[in-house]
């Protein structure tokens, strides 16, 4: 194996930490070391503890600014030398890029730049219509790392598709592997009358202000979990804040609805651990979604409220429809398996590492770059 040690940055603050940690566990069993470069705010307790059960892993925080974070465009520069040395330190044969900007650096290992979201699609799916000028140097800077880039990956086809849209064809080949999670050690027990959802309340492109504007009209609770901040009270939901994987692992088995009305969401771990769990699938009607969860799921238009309460209040009129809905969605999530996610990634670095094109065979995704996307994991 030519693939001995990998140079991962992270962040701790949303699906991204999830993933690289799932990653990371694959990846040390096949005996690779992970030495993972925190960016941003810095992993609180629970995290930290979290990585320390991993072997072969390394935590390296650093309190940079994220590059989709405004007025960050000094702490991306701070933080790319900072990445340059501890690359130069650490000696990886492949830097694996959970964000776009440091593609463009000269770092001594092969360079793979994941495409988790951006801003300009996120704009794009929120408001209709381009960001404003400001953003003008991001979208630069993710033109360069994608630039950079030896390989291009991202969890969905049509994440891979609106980087086309928005930055343009890339010279690099790109691959989907879309992201996978450990299959939960109890099974689903019996359903509560309740709905549920998750996800940051400040963003938009979670869209779950539509779903506390219809939960009043349910005769089901309305529970959300995730950060707060910015969230307005409303009749009917009960907010529970960020939970550690126990709780949402508790929340997700007893809940008979997992509801996301989503207007961005290029894969959806929330989405993959409901249905892992039995939770009838209510989403919003996108692409990306449609993508994984088409047969299903039920999906609604992110921006229709009364369709959304109407679909809602169906399954919980109809015990059997929604018990069959949980039951295919579970059936679905084996798709997309942790391990899955960790083999297709470890093979695209033997084959960056070897100067390698993409391994013929594998199933082509349409819409994409010119060097086509390779669906790895799916």
């Amino acid at each position: 194996m030519n693939v001995r040690r990998v140079l991962m940055t992270a962040d701790a603050v949303g699906g991204v930490w999830t993933y690289c940690l799932h990653l990371a566990a694959g990846l040390a069993q096949a005996g690779v070391a992970i030495d993972l470069a925190v960016l941003g705010p810095p992993p609180d307790d629970a995290q930290r503890t979290a990585a320390a059960q991993i072997p072969r892993l390394t935590l390296w925080p650093a309190a940079f600014r994220l590059e989709w974070m405004e007025d960050a465009a000094r702490d991306v520069v701070r933080s790319g030398e900072w990445l340059l040395a501890l690359a130069a330190r650490t000696a990886p044969d492949v830097v694996h890029l959970n964000g776009f900007a440091h593609g463009a650096l000269a770092f001594p290992a092969s360079k793979v730049v994941m495409a988790h979201s951006c801003v300009l699609s996120w704009w794009r799916a929120v408001h209709g219509c381009a960001p404003p000028e400001a953003w003008r140097g991001y979208a630069e800077a993710v033109c360069r790392g994608l630039a950079g880039a030896d390989r291009v990956l991202a969890p969905s086809a049509a994440m891979l598709r609106a980087l086309d849209t928005h930055y343009g064809p890339r010279s690099a080949p790109s691959s989907v592997i879309a992201n996978g999670l450990p299959w939960p050690r109890l099974v689903p027990g019996p359903k509560r009358p309740l709905v549920f959802a998750a996800g940051r309340l400040w963003d938009a492109g979670k869209n779950i202000a539509s779903l506390a504007a219809v939960a009043p009209t349910f005769a089901w609770p309305v529970i959300v979990a995730g950060d707060g901040a910015g969230a307005q009270a409303s009749d009917g939901v009960r907010h529970l804040g960020r939970l550690d994987a126990e709780e949402m692992d508790a929340a997700l088995r007893r809940a008979a609805i997992y509801a996301l009305p989503a207007r961005y969401e290029p894969f959806g771990l929330s989405i993959l651990e409901a249905a892992q769990r039995g939770c009838a699938l209510v989403l919003g009607d996108i692409e990306s979604l449609r993508e994984n969860w088409t047969g299903a799921a039920v999906f609604v238009p992110p921006d229709d409220v009364d369709e959304l309460g109407r679909t809602i209040r169906r399954l919980i009129a109809e015990p059997e429809t929604r018990r069959a809905l949980g039951s295919t969605a579970r059936r679905r999530a084996r798709r997309f398996s942790a391990q899955k996610m960790c083999q297709a990634t470890l093979r695209l670095y033997e084959e960056v590492v070897a100067g390698l094109e993409p391994v013929p065979g594998r199933t082509l995704t349409a819409g994409t770059s010119q060097k086509g996307a390779e669906t790895c994991a799916s």
